[in-house]
């Protein structure tokens, strides 16, 4: 399915369960890692606004998959256990509004080239594609998402029962752009975002990604709240 064939199933489903949520349980964490995030995250805060139970600090667009794909690849190519990796990606959750932020990653690789981490982000980005063409057309990427989506909840679990310094890249309500919504890191509380971090510095690479994304992530987000306008 393309991504316009998620929306067009996904958007109702989901304006349906936030005006359940905004209904019954109107102070809730929401984690959105429905399809196409940069949509649908744009389409509850909209049904929220219009219940009058929005909270921006309690809505999360789960990007954590791009995150673990990151941390998988870059881990491959420097040479570094998995387990000690950090990769923050930034932007969206669809192609190339995904950008991973490899200038940023720690432990530093073993000198990659400017053409590893031109491979680096495309395989990022294609990482669902990849899944896909792999199970030749049976399935999508279920176990990887269901294990970002495990990472990103117990995060937001931590956050709420007041462990410090939680810290995970989200889809969230952001003035780091000038779009309205944007990925980056975040820092979890008992209220959810305590603090929307800024993207740090960016290579010459990662700025170029960065202006190029920008036009597709605010057509998505605009999408999402028509939508919810309109329907």
């Amino acid at each position: 399915m393309t991504r316009d064939d998620l929306f067009n199933i996904n958007a109702g489903i989901v304006k349906s369960l936030c005006t359940a949520i905004a209904k019954y349980c109107p102070s809730a964490v929401v984690n959105m890692i429905s399809n196409p995030v940069n949509s649908t995250v744009p389409i509850a805060s909209e049904v929220f606004k219009k219940a009058g139970t929005y909270d921006e600090k309690k809505l999360f667009g789960v990007t954590t998959l791009d995150v673990v794909r990151a941390k998988t690849f870059y881990t491959g190519k420097a040479k570094v256990p998995v387990a000690d990796v950090n990769v923050p990606v930034v932007g969206g959750h669809a192609g190339i509004t995904i950008l991973p932020l490899f200038s940023q990653a720690t432990p530093a690789g073993n000198d990659l080239s400017t053409e590893d981490i031109k491979a680096l982000t495309k395989r990022t980005q294609d990482g669902g594609t990849e899944v896909v063409e792999a199970k030749a057309g049976k399935g999508s990427a279920t176990l990887s998402m269901a294990y970002a989506g495990a990472i990103f909840a117990d995060a937001c679990l931590k956050g709420l029962n007041g462990v410090p310094n939680i810290v995970e890249c989200s889809f969230v309500q952001s003035s780091i752009t000038e779009l309205p919504f944007f990925a980056s890191k975040v820092r979890l509380g008992k209220n959810g975002v305590v603090e929307v971090l800024g993207l740090g510095p960016l290579s010459d690479y990662e700025e170029e990604g960065l202006e190029n994304l920008k036009p597709e992530l605010k057509a998505s987000i605009e999408k999402g709240i028509k939508f919810a306008r309109d329907n």
